[in-house]
């Protein structure tokens, strides 16, 4: 069921670092052109969405994703279709160019794949005090609704059609919570991902057997869960604004290792590599109409 279209252009209103490079390069060009095209929004369709939905929880994941079984957590996000959206532009029988969704962590614990999840987001988050009491929120015994809210996107979307997303979000939920479903949340915890850039080891340059020293880098943004020594870049330019608004949030290094040369494969343009890196934010339920709120203006929507 289509729930509302928004025209778009597919040059991003909104730019990450990544963003500003490859719009560079293209006004290198003595002509420029933009696509028009209207991005529609639809609840999850459980008999048409199932495998898009794999394939961006896949790329949200990133190379940790062979850790949990991503048909389940596609299945569930589907076993609830009045709640979250897909953003589609071919009509709702063709494949998700994005997705948000939330799952209610208290009343899922027992399922196997929210156990995984949930043992493994808390293993990321104990590096920053305002996350440690992620645990106790999160413990069998606690009173607290904590939402997961899982989104992620094809990385040329543009960033205008998050904003309507969140919109319908909270609209959905306060509709759930007046038929007496259980998503009256205290706390929502966001699972997101961002890069660092480094060295190419395509560039470097070898003299006499022996590597040239990497260049220094910038500093980090505090509480990036980066070292000293590496700026962070967002995938979702959305989350710098969320987490302005949050209880906590950390960076943390995926658990599975990349191939040397991976982050080469994710150049895009640029002339460093790129290394992804995974993101939680954690914001009371309080503060979330205000956060979504600060998204809207900052991505252009004025909502």
């Amino acid at each position: 069921m289509g729930k509302r279209k928004a025209g778009s252009e597919v040059a991003p209103q909104s730019k990450t670092k990544m963003d500003i490079d490859q719009q560079d390069e293209s006004d290198s060009d003595d002509t420029a052109s933009l696509l028009n095209v209207d991005f529609e929004y639809f609840d999850p369709q459980p008999a048409i969405d199932f495998h898009g939905l794999k394939t961006l929880l896949r790329q949200l994941l990133d190379i940790d994703a062979q850790l949990f079984d991503l048909s389940a957590l596609a299945d569930l996000i589907l076993s609830q279709p009045t709640l979250g959206s897909t953003v589609k532009c071919d009509g709702n029988e063709s494949d998700p160019y994005a997705f948000l969704t939330v799952l209610n962590l208290r009343q899922h614990r027992e399922i196997p794949v929210v156990k995984d999840l949930t043992r493994y987001l808390l293993s990321k988050a104990g590096g920053m005090d305002s996350m440690k009491g992620l645990k106790s929120l999160l413990d069998g015994d606690s009173e607290a609704q904590v939402g997961l809210i899982l989104t992620e996107r094809f990385i040329n979307m543009p960033h205008a059609t998050v904003p309507p997303m969140y919109n319908m979000l909270q609209e959905e939920i306060r509709w759930a919570i007046d038929d007496g479903e259980p998503y009256n949340f205290t706390h929502y915890l966001v699972v997101s991902k961002t890069y660092r850039e480094v060295v190419s080891q395509l560039d470097i340059e070898v003299e006499e057997g022996q590597m040239a020293p990497p260049p220094k880098k910038a500093k980090a943004k505090k509480g990036s869960g980066a070292s000293a020594e590496e700026e962070v870049f967002y995938f979702h330019p959305e989350d710098e604004v969320l987490q302005k608004h949050a209880v906590g949030f950390w960076g943390y290094d995926y658990t599975k290792q990349s191939d040397e040369g991976a982050s080469d494969s994710k150049r895009a343009f640029q002339d460093v590599g790129v290394k992804p890196q995974g993101h939680i934010i954690l914001i009371e339920a309080k503060q979330f109409e205000d956060a979504v709120k600060a998204v809207g203006k900052y991505l252009g929507t004025g909502e």
